[in-house]
């Protein structure tokens, strides 16, 4: 399930405020942060985005 587009357009990365890529609607929901030095991927939980920066992925 895809996040709503206006919630999207206000979200931002907590690390580096960059916008927030939604990967929502793959295997394993998650906004990807598209700053070209963070990378971070939050998760998202029931649809429910997580942006905390102890919960994030981190680039590979």
């Amino acid at each position: 399930m895809a996040l709503e587009a206006g919630l999207l357009e206000i979200l931002a990365c907590p690390a580096c405020h960059s916008p927030l890529e939604d990967r929502s609607a793959a295997d394993s929901p998650e906004l990807l942060c598209t700053g070209d030095d963070c990378g971070l991927a939050y998760p998202v939980r029931d649809s429910i985005p997580v942006l905390l920066v102890d919960e994030a992925r981190r680039p590979a």
